[in-house]
C-alpha cells in the first residue's frame, strides 16, 4: 500500500509551504457561530472541542478564557458560561513561543536511527512541533535534545520535520538529520512513494469488506478549523479502505490514503457514517471510547528509500496497550 495520511503528514518542501501550513493560515484566531443543536453547552467545553486542531486541552482554554482571549458577542465571559444560538464565539489564539532551541529529555521510543534519519514511534499525546498552547515537551523538543543535528530546512520551529501525524495519533514518523536526507524525504512524499499503513477502530459496521472513499474536502463552512467533505473549494481526496475485523458496534480498518488532505482519514470515515473511537472534533458525541485515551488511529507502518544509499527500509510498530485491549474487549463481548 501507497502512503498519504491526514494534512498533518503531508510533503513539504522550501518551495511548498502552503502545502505545509494548509491548517495553519489562521492560526492567530478562530470563531464559530453556535448552532441551535449547540446551544447549552459550556464555553469552555464547547471551544475547547473546536480548538483542538490547535492543540489546546480543556485547562488551557480555560486559561485563555479567564486571559480574554475568548468573546462571546464580543464581551468576555466565564468559562462556565453556556453558550446561545447565534452565538459568535471567538479565540485569539497566543503566539507560539520559538522552542526551536530548547531541547528537552523527553523520553523517545526511537525504533531506527544513523546519520542521515531518525524514525520514533510517536505516542498518542504528544505534540510534532511547537504551536499555541504546546511551546514545549514536544517530538521536536524531544529531539533537538536526543539528536542535536536535524535539518535546518523546517526552520527554527521544525527542524528535520518533514510529516507530521496529530497530537491524538501515535506511530511512526521518519525526522531527517540532515538536508539531503531533508530533501529526499519530502520528494518521496511529493511522490507518494512513501508508504504508510493506518489502523483504526470506527462506529458502526461498514457495508463493504474494502473500497474507495473519493470525496473533495474544504474547510467547514461553520467552522473554519475544521474540515469536512464539501464540492465548494473542496480539493479532491481518496482514501482506501480495508477491514480488518468486524464486531457487534464497531469495526477495524486498515487505511491508505492516495492524497494528502488535512484530517483525511478523520473526515472521510465521519462522511461514511463511521467515525473514529475517540476523535475530538469528528468523533461521536457521548459514544464511550471503550477505554482508549484519545482516537483509534495509529500509524503503524512506514516504508521509504534511504535517502542515501536508496535502500528499501520499512518499519512496524503495534498499536498502543489501550486501544489493544479494547479490541480485546470488544472481542470478548462478542463471543
Amino acid at each position: 500500500m501507497g502512503g498519504w495520511d491526514e494534512k498533518n503528514d503531508a510533503a513539504w518542501s522550501p518551495a511548498d509551504e502552503e502545502a505545509w501550513d494548509e491548517d495553519e493560515e489562521e492560526s492567530e484566531a478562530m470563531a464559530w457561530t453556535v448552532a441551535p443543536g449547540e446551544a447549552g453547552e459550556r464555553l469552555d467545553r464547547y471551544v475547547t472541542e473546536r480548538a483542538g486542531a490547535a492543540g489546546a486541552s480543556r485547562s488551557q482554554v480555560q486559561e485563555w478564557i479567564r486571559a480574554g482571549r475568548v468573546t462571546v458577542n464580543g464581551r468576555t465571559a466565564k468559562p462556565n458560561a453556556k453558550t446561545a444560538p447565534g452565538d459568535v464565539i471567538e479565540l485569539r489564539l497566543p503566539p507560539p513561543e520559538p522552542a526551536g532551541t530548547e531541547p528537552e529529555p523527553i523520553p523517545l521510543d526511537v525504533v531506527y536511527e544513523d546519520a542521515d534519519v531518525i524514525v520514533v514511534n510517536k505516542p498518542r499525546g504528544m505534540v510534532v512541533h511547537p504551536a499555541a498552547g504546546h511551546p514545549r515537551g514536544t517530538l521536536v523538543n524531544a529531539l533537538l535534545y536526543h539528536c542535536r543535528d536535524l535539518s535546518g530546512i523546517g526552520g527554527v520551529m521544525r527542524p528535520g520535520i518533514v510529516h507530521r501525524i496529530d497530537r491524538d495519533t501515535s506511530g511512526l514518523l521518519v525526522v531527517a538529520k540532515n538536508d539531503l536526507a531533508h530533501a529526499s524525504l519530502a520528494e518521496q512524499l511529493k511522490a507518494h512513494s512513501v508508504e504508510r499503513r493506518y489502523v483504526a477502530l470506527c462506529h458502526g459496521d461498514l457495508a463493504h469488506d474494502r473500497g474507495t472513499v473519493d470525496a473533495p474536502i474544504g474547510r467547514d463552512e461553520r467552522d473554519r478549523k475544521k474540515f469536512a467533505v464539501t464540492s465548494r473549494g473542496g480539493k479532491r481526496a481518496v482514501t482506501r479502505f480495508r477491514v480488518l475485523e468486524r464486531f457487534r458496534n464497531h469495526t477495524l480498518v486498515e487505511l491508505e490514503l492516495e492524497t494528502g488532505r488535512t484530517h483525511q482519514i478523520r473526515v472521510h470515515m465521519k462522511y461514511l457514517g463511521h467515525p473514529l473511537v475517540g476523535d475530538p472534533v469528528y468523533g461521536k458525541r457521548g459514544a464511550d471510547p471503550l477505554g482508549i485515551a484519545g482516537q483509534a488511529l495509529h500509524a503503524g507502518l512506514l516504508g521509504f528509500r534511504h535517502p542515501r544509499t536508496g535502500e528499501w527500509m520499512s518499519f512496524r510498530r503495534p498499536m498502543p496497550e489501550d486501544m489493544a485491549q479494547a479490541l480485546e474487549r470488544l472481542r470478548q463481548a462478542d463471543r
